[in-house]
């Protein structure tokens, strides 16, 4: 009774020391966080830095108000928040999609294997102007360009998940008769839900970088547009607060697939 006491006791403390060190990191990020704004806003108006070039987190402050009251803030996160969904959901389904074609078909593989090593190395900027002629001056070619991003990672991580699987239960349950079919369900995929997570953290980003290209080079509106319309007319303001902006997006973003691999881990056991 003691011993099992004694355990409930050093279990309890462990966990009061975890709950206490994840404190301390959240209170060190947000003390860093906050000594960078007061420091940029301080070295602005002590004109050690030119803030007409740099701007400052009072004028961001100004700008994001006055975005918001024009009622543009909230159409130009959504459209980029919108864009980027699309072209990550598209990227991940599709490529887990063909990487399950390239595992079945080893010959699939084989013939594949340069095109999607010379595709990963291709920048995806230069396909934009084909994108744009191809699709249009709108959102499908924005799409498009966070897909190609997405797609070719997915397919080479997902594929090589695949491929590490432990090949001696793949041989046990073909040993009991088990398909090809069923190989992939009960052995394949459940282990390489590592690799699924790992192409979601990797493809969210991706995925928005993706999105801003595309907005860079077509787009009426987004984080990308807004960052592009202000280094054009010189409003620095306008651009340090869309990447203020665009940094709390892809944060929140990070956040919600963090969320989504504590589901999956919770759901493999």
């Amino acid at each position: 009774m003691s011993t099992r006491h004694d355990l409930s006791l050093e279990r309890h403390e462990y966990l009061k020391r975890t709950r206490q060190q994840k404190l301390l990191v959240l209170l060190a990020q947000i003390i860093l966080l906050v000594l960078f704004f007061s420091c940029w806003e301080l070295a602005a108006r002590l004109r050690w830095i030119d803030p007409f070039l740099t701007s400052q987190p009072s004028r961001i402050l100004q700008t994001l108000i006055a975005l918001y009251k024009n009622g543009s803030l909230y159409v130009h996160i959504g459209t980029t928040i919108w864009e980027t969904f699309v072209g990550f959901t598209a990227g991940m389904i599709g490529g887990i999609l063909i990487a399950i074609v390239l595992w079945w078909s080893n010959f699939l593989a084989r013939v594949a294997d340069p095109y999607l090593v010379v595709f990963n190395a291709l920048p995806k900027v230069a396909l934009g102007p084909i994108l744009i002629v191809w699709m249009g001056n709108g959102q499908p070619a924005i799409i498009a360009m966070a897909l190609l991003i997405s797609i070719i990672i997915t397919i080479i991580n997902m594929l090589h998940g695949f491929r590490s699987v432990d090949e001696d239960k793949i041989k046990l349950l073909k040993t009991f008769g088990a398909t090809r079919g069923q190989v992939l369900c009960k052995v394949v995929l459940p282990a390489s839900l590592s690799s699924v997570i790992s192409a979601l953290k990797v493809n969210v980003g991706l995925s928005l970088v993706g999105v801003i290209m595309g907005e860079f080079l077509v787009s009426r509106a987004g984080l990308g547009y807004l960052i592009l319309y202000g280094s054009q007319v010189f409003k620095m303001d306008t651009v340090m607060t869309s990447v203020i902006i665009l940094a709390a997006t892809a944060a929140a973003m990070h956040l919600g697939v963090a969320w989504l691999e504590k589901k999956l881990l919770k759901w493999q056991q």
